[in-house]
């Protein structure tokens, strides 16, 4: 585009110039033998038969003066010429001008002839120059874009195919961010990309293998602490049987040893299901779930919680792991009681493809710089300090039941301006079974 906006500027200003040299030394090459031809004694009458004897060239026209009188030319007159070339002619300076004449651009020549106090004026009609040059600009502009459209089409191709690769590795990577550990690259059409995949297989391999080893390790430490953990849990439960023969004070150790062991072995099970996401052996035992009579027990397991139901969600069923669905539940459920003052409200919303589960409370709320932090595991957020009896994993494991099912979790403000935080979690009403 810019080449041909060049080469019509370049094209026009040679053409013009030469057009205008070319009418110049016409005017003056007439004008010269105008001044030759006449004579002191010479009147008006006197100049048609000098005029015809000029040289004229295509598109131009001649005005003569002589004393006071005027030889007009077939289409032009005096009005016709510019004043500014009139004056300029009038000091006895020659000039030309390029100036709009019945709205074509015309080239205006003027020369004085102060020995016999007459002038010779040359106009030179310059639409043809300019309309080869709009033919010329029509045909530049249509050839840049059309050449402009085939660098396009070209380069995207090009582009396509360079980045096409890249585009492997990157969907590859995000697969595996994801979850998708055995997710490789297939062999490269180039042997530079065929290296780039094999380093990349490698590095995931290595990941896998690494994250693998990790799963299994807090797998089998979680197994390992089981038979000792209920071993203890038992001679809890024989102290706990004997209470009352115990001291105050040995009561008060045993209070503690109990709710620690609670919390002991709420941790381990947690391990056992967190080991099992990263090893990749977390599946759906899909089902029908009522969902307006699964909550209905959810709510009434917790106490003072109101059930918002929608109108026909008697008739709502949808497909999850219901013992997965109720530990998410549960665990919002508990995480409310623990950190937010107690749950107020389970709400139902749906539309034609979601399912929306709301778990809202009581407390201060989460600040927004800790909606996303609070959802790692053992991530305790600005209430850790008074955080008891929680192993930071309950919400670790709602997100990952919650997207096992193909869904999302976030929390949010009460949507009724109190003061509390809104946990949502959403499913897809139409789940189908991964056997």
């Amino acid at each position: 585009m810019v080449l041909s906006a060049a080469t019509l500027v370049l094209t026009r200003r040679q053409l013009l110039d030469n057009r205008e040299q070319a009418a110049a030394a016409v005017a003056v090459s007439n004008a010269t033998r105008l001044s030759n031809q006449l004579t002191p004694d010479a009147t008006i009458e006197d100049l048609p038969s000098i005029a015809d004897s000029l040289t004229k060239i295509e598109g131009s026209q001649r005005l003569i003066r002589l004393h006071d009188a005027w030889l007009p030319a077939p289409e032009l007159d005096l009005d016709d010429l510019p004043h500014a070339l009139l004056d300029q002619v009038a000091d006895r300076r020659a000039g030309q001008l390029r100036a709009p004449l019945a709205g074509r651009a015309h080239l205006f020549i003027g020369i004085p002839l102060p020995a016999f106090d007459a002038d010779y004026f040359a106009v030179v009609d310059l639409a043809d120059v300019e309309g080869a040059l709009d033919d010329l600009q029509i045909v530049l502009l249509s050839a840049s874009a059309v050449a402009t459209l085939i660098a396009a089409l070209f380069g995207s191709w090009v582009s396509q195919r360079t980045l096409r690769p890249l585009r492997r590795v990157g969907d590859a990577a995000e697969a595996i961010a994801s979850g998708r550990l055995d997710t490789r690259m297939g062999p490269q059409s180039d042997p530079d990309l065929d290296r780039l995949a094999d380093s990349f297989n490698g590095m995931a391999g290595a990941l896998e293998d690494r994250i693998r080893r990790d799963a299994r390790f807090a797998s089998d430490v979680s197994h390992e602490l089981r038979s000792p953990l209920t071993t203890l849990m038992a001679s809890v439960a024989v102290l706990e049987a004997r209470r009352s023969e115990l001291s105050d004070r040995s009561q008060t150790v045993l209070d503690l040893l109990s709710g620690d062991l609670e919390r002991f072995n709420r941790l381990v099970a947690d391990l056992l299901e967190i080991s099992g996401y990263d090893a990749g052996a977390a599946s759906l035992d899909l089902s029908e779930v009522q969902v307006a009579q699964f909550l209905t027990v959810m709510a009434g397991s917790t106490g003072a919680v109101t059930l918002q139901l929608p109108l026909g969600a008697e008739h709502m069923v949808i497909n999850a792991d219901k013992r997965r669905l109720a530990r998410v539940i549960a665990n919002l459920l508990d995480n409310a009681s623990r950190y937010g003052g107690g749950p107020t409200s389970i709400a139902v919303e749906s539309d034609d493809t979601h399912l929306r589960i709301s778990v809202e409370d009581s407390g201060p709320g989460i600040p927004e710089v800790e909606r996303t932090a609070i959802f790692e595991r053992f991530s305790r957020g600005s209430a850790g300090g008074r955080r008891g009896g929680g192993s930071g994993l309950g919400l670790s494991l709602v997100i990952e039941d919650v997207r096992l099912h193909g869904g999302r979790v976030w929390v949010e403000d009460r949507p009724d301006g109190l003061s509390g935080a809104r946990f949502v979690f959403e499913l897809p009403l139409h789940l189908e079974d991964p056997a």
